[in-house]
């Protein structure tokens, strides 16, 4: 099964933020055990950046990012992935760029805890806890 972590997953270890945390880091690390079954969309990266940074600082969070690439891909996307975005009924763009970035990396899933954003996208949308559960199922 291939993951595409949603921004929120990431900024939720990042900032260690309770009570999603936990399962966060639980789901980053099943990803960093598995080779090629995650990634994450280019834009996450600086919107991760922009959110994370005054709490961690710059540095601190540039690295963050260069480790969270040494597992997770970056979905590779262009022109007609934002395209494709604007054609989906999503109500927020953000989440479509999400979804046409999940479908470019290959995507079974979408990591995220704003599952029900992401009713009607061609790719369903699972809370971490439930990624993580059909993760460990399919080992």
């Amino acid at each position: 099964m291939k993951v595409l972590v949603d921004t929120d997953i990431l900024i939720d270890m990042a900032l260690d933020r309770t009570p999603h945390a936990e399962v966060a880091s639980a789901l980053l690390d099943a990803l960093e055990g598995r080779p090629g079954a995650g990634s994450i969309a280019w834009h996450s990266v600086a919107n991760f950046s922009y959110l994370v940074s005054p709490a961690r600082g710059l540095g601190d969070t540039r690295k963050f990012v260069v480790d969270l690439v040494a597992f997770l891909e970056v979905a590779p996307t262009g022109t007609e992935s934002v395209r494709q975005a604007a054609r989906m009924p999503l109500t927020d763009f953000e989440d479509a760029l999400q979804v046409a970035a999940a479908l470019a990396s290959g995507a079974d899933v979408i990591a995220t805890r704003n599952v029900h954003d992401y009713r009607g996208a061609s790719v369903p949308a699972a809370s971490p806890e439930t990624v993580l559960r059909k993760l460990s199922a399919a080992e």
